[in-house]
């Protein structure tokens, strides 16, 4: 039996095989499609599906990435910057790629609040010292140019009378090239629940011949105005200007035989104004004076005070000379110490009694970059680095007092950051009610923040919230802000913005773009230069900062190859800042 077992297997064998094998083939291939089925389902819901959030995150990652890559190219030497994030989500928008509107606005709303209150922080400080002296006509100069922008804007309306006020306000922004304005304006829509179309569509069309019509509005004036730049330079080194604040440094031989024998303390009342003397040399012999040292002819002192008062302590007490601090019998140092401790925060450099306690002088204070005149009154902030002169043990003594551990500044303060939004918002939302206004008017999601942030910066302080945050870390918040706003913004927007400049408005709305950028810009140019004789090189900086328009500051600075655009351009960039952000919500809110 066993050989007919075997003979019949070899005759059944071919069948079974090849059945087993066409069985196996069809499942393989079934396996397959759904396998491919279930890839082509996973890739189109990470493309296409508005409510994943796989897809919303990649979106985004693209739509910045992209943006900021092409906001790197230059032509004729200036770039867009981050505004190509808005261009960019224009574009996926466009060809459909979006994601659920609420989301949308989540993300825009909160990347505006991180960027304006970041802006805040940043200009808090110099917000208010920014309206002394040379700085309020500055300042007064940079108001009339967002008057007459916004007057601009509202001629071209009411003349028209085809565009809406909404997307007036929008190319209105898009002229200033002012993106947090945008948002506020955004933000304010929101309370009447606004259907039309998205005011970003005019911002889009004008922000470009905006940036253009800036630096033109530059180059025009040094001509219409006959500006020779040599002249300029000339005039700026012996501009005197108001740095009151900057320390200046005197080396001086004491020639005065009135205060011959009399102590430090008497000689500041007799001349009336503040300074520090660091070291005095007397007989050969150098030591860090007190209150109670007495000059003598021929004694050779070390002075540090305000650059308006150098001339006056120079002429009371000698001249000066040329003198090696170096050479000296006793060992001294002068160093730099980093303010790291968060008690010493809010302190006036007087009441710690350095001079008293410890056998030294503290010459100046640098803070962001500046140095500031050590005035005992002067408030000490964390992140200041305190210049002191004495000996080796007790400056190390005061590094100890004021802490100097960087590792400390490198630990963010958020709870300030966020404590500072959540206040800014409760202030955003409350409603202030004025006569003859038929909706209470609101500081909203961006003016809230940005009032909050610039108190916060300014006096914080004294609520012993520490403020300091390193520059890059400022600008690391702001700028995913600033391309989280764009970003939502022109995702949202783009749906429409092919069709509204082809076939819409949006060539029209380039033009008044235009007119809204340049005419006010050419005028308050022309006044500023004839009538306050304003050097060109601030004024350069002046028209930049009105616009709060980095292009345009980094062309004044290229042109000019020296500093004052860029102390224009932050004498008068907190005020127009803040105007900005205020401007379109007020003319929204009191005009629909």
């Amino acid at each position: 039996m066993p050989e007919y077992e075997g003979l019949l297997f070899f005759f059944i064998k071919p069948f079974v095989t090849s059945s087993l094998l066409h069985t196996f083939a069809q499942n393989f291939k079934t396996t397959i499609k759904k396998t491919n089925k279930k890839a082509m389902n996973w890739l189109e819901t990470l493309l296409w599906d508005p409510a994943s959030v796989a897809h919303i995150v990649c979106l985004y990652a693209f739509v910045i990435s992209i943006g900021v890559l092409l906001g790197k190219i230059k032509i004729f030497g200036i770039s867009l910057g981050v505004t190509f994030v808005l261009f960019t989500g224009i574009l996926m928008g466009h060809f459909g790629f979006t994601g659920e509107t609420h989301i949308l606005h989540f993300i825009r709303e909160f990347g505006l609040i991180l960027f304006v209150f970041c802006i805040g922080l940043q200009v808090g400080p110099s917000f208010f010292s920014s309206f002394k002296k040379g700085g309020m006509t500055l300042n007064m100069l940079a108001v009339g140019i967002v008057i007459l922008n916004i007057a601009v804007a509202l001629g071209i309306y009411f003349l028209d009378g085809r565009i809406d006020l909404p997307m007036i306000v929008g190319i209105l922004y898009g002229a200033v090239t002012n993106t947090p304005g945008l948002g506020a304006a955004q933000e304010a829509l929101n309370q009447f629940s606004y259907t039309g179309e998205p005011i970003a569509l005019g911002y889009a069309c004008a922000y470009p011949l905006g940036v253009v019509g800036i630096i033109g509005s530059i180059i025009a004036v040094r001509y219409i105005c006959r500006i020779n730049l040599k002249k300029e330079e000339e005039a700026l080194t012996t501009q005197v200007s108001d740095i009151k604040h900057l320390p200046h440094m005197l080396h001086l031989e004491v020639r005065n035989e009135s205060i011959d024998g009399k102590k430090l303390i008497r000689i500041k009342e007799l001349l009336g104004r503040s300074f520090v003397c660091s070291r005095i040399r007397h007989d050969g012999h150098v030591s860090i004076p007190d209150q109670r040292t007495e000059f003598h002819t021929g004694d050779q002192v070390f002075i540090v005070c305000s650059e308006e008062d150098a001339e006056a302590i120079t002429a009371f007490i000698g001249k000066e000379i040329k003198v090696d601090w170096e050479k000296q019998d006793m060992p001294m140092v002068s160093r730099r110490i980093l303010v790291t401790k968060s008690e010493i925060n809010g302190k006036k450099l007087g009441s710690l009694h350095f001079r008293n306690m410890y056998g030294v002088n503290v010459t100046r204070v640098n803070r962001s970059g500046m140095d500031l005149f050590a005035d005992p009154n002067l408030i000490l902030q964390v992140g200041d680095r305190v210049m002191v002169v004495g000996q080796q043990d007790a400056v190390e003594r005061v590094a100890g007092v004021l802490g100097n551990q960087l590792k400390r500044l490198d630990t963010p303060n958020i709870v300030t950051i966020f404590v500072g939004i959540f206040l800014g918002i409760l202030l955003g939302s409350l409603p202030i009610a004025f006569p003859g206004m038929p909706t209470p008017v609101k500081l909203g999601l961006a003016g809230g923040p940005l009032v909050v942030a610039i108190l916060i910066g300014r006096f914080g302080h004294k609520l012993k919230l520490v403020t300091y945050t390193t520059m890059s870390a400022n600008l690391m918040l702001r700028e995913i802000g600033i391309v989280l706003f764009l970003a939502s913004v022109g995702i949202e927007a783009g749906q429409h913005f092919v069709q509204t400049v082809v076939n819409g408005d949006g060539l029209l709305y380039v033009g008044y773009g235009f007119l809204i950028t340049v005419i006010p810009l050419l005028i308050i140019g022309i006044i500023a230069r004839f009538y306050y004789k304003v050097n060109y090189f601030t004024l350069m900086g002046l028209i930049a900062g009105s616009n709060t328009d980095p292009p345009a500051l980094a062309y004044a600075n290229q042109t000019s190859g020296n500093d004052a655009p860029s102390v224009g351009y932050s004498t008068v960039y907190p005020l127009t800042m803040f105007l900005r952000i205020l401007a379109g919500q007020m003319i929204l809110l009191t005009m629909i």
